[in-house]
């Protein structure tokens, strides 16, 4: 009985990390709308004020490779959970594919994975004092949590840097 409790716990833990990604996503991708500017042609007048006025030739883009939207999209989102929330390569990818996460499809998840850029050591040292500082768990008891299949699915040799660096 008390390792169903415990498994509850568990997936009320995720419940509640997915929504509060999925805010947190939400406030960042709010912010990024707000703040930056369009990344289409600017063809406006003030544009071609501009350019009347250098004598030098405009750099040349370096043309970026085509990426369908939905893999784009998957990627920004892959790469927040990993990098704002300390997820596990396994944790994103079911994420991202998730019917209750981000619904990407299975090759738009699998791109985000390959293209994310995040040291997932890292990952798994913060949420092994995650689990240290607020769970007041043993070593053990983290290594075990942060290479769960219902827990954070680090790899094992993820969860042994963290648990090797626990007290650095």
């Amino acid at each position: 009985m008390a390792k169903n409790e415990n498994k509850n716990w568990f997936m009320r833990h995720k419940v509640v990390t997915v929504i509060l990604a999925i805010i947190v996503i939400g406030v960042i991708a709010s912010a990024a709308n707000g703040d930056k500017p369009s990344t289409t042609t600017n063809n406006s007048p003030t544009a071609a004020k501009t350019e009347d006025k250098k004598s030098e030739p405009a750099p040349v883009e370096t043309k970026k490779p085509d990426v369908p939207a939905e893999y784009a999209s998957a990627l920004s989102q892959g790469t927040s959970y990993a990098n704002t929330m300390h997820m596990s390569k396994q944790g994103v990818y079911d994420q991202l594919v998730s019917e209750y996460g981000g619904k990407f499809s299975a090759p738009a998840a699998q791109y985000a994975i390959d293209n994310v850029k995040a040291d997932w050591n890292a990952n798994a040292l913060a949420k092994a004092k995650d689990y240290q500082d607020k769970m007041h768990q043993s070593p053990s008891a983290i290594h075990d949590q942060l290479t769960s299949a219902y827990g954070e699915k680090f790899t094992v040799a993820e969860a042994d840097y963290a648990i090797a660096h626990l007290n650095d």
